[in-house]
């Protein structure tokens, strides 16, 4: 289970959807904006973690690319980066 212990910041995520856009504009990370940007708006919401985990595992070799250009979004999975927790 995601564990966050700080407050999700949505200024970082802002900055991570933008950087995203910018330089990893690939069709297969959509799904993990969209996540992102719903997140941002609701940064209260425990389960859209849970979300954004399951999303993030789905994205295969993307994955990399995100990590590389939002790096706050591995420090929101920093739990469980690769989903392998239950």
């Amino acid at each position: 289970m995601v564990n966050i212990t700080q407050k999700v910041d949505p200024i970082k995520l802002d900055i991570s959807i933008e950087q995203l856009k910018q330089y990893a504009n690939d069709a297969g990370i959509e799904s993990l904006v969209s996540v992102l940007e719903t997140l941002r708006n609701d940064p209260d919401n425990e389960s859209l973690l849970r979300v954004l985990t399951d999303t993030f595992a789905r994205l295969g070799i993307a994955q990399g690319a995100v990590l590389t250009y939002a790096p706050y979004v591995r420090y929101l999975l920093l739990d469980d980066i690769f989903g392998d927790t239950q």
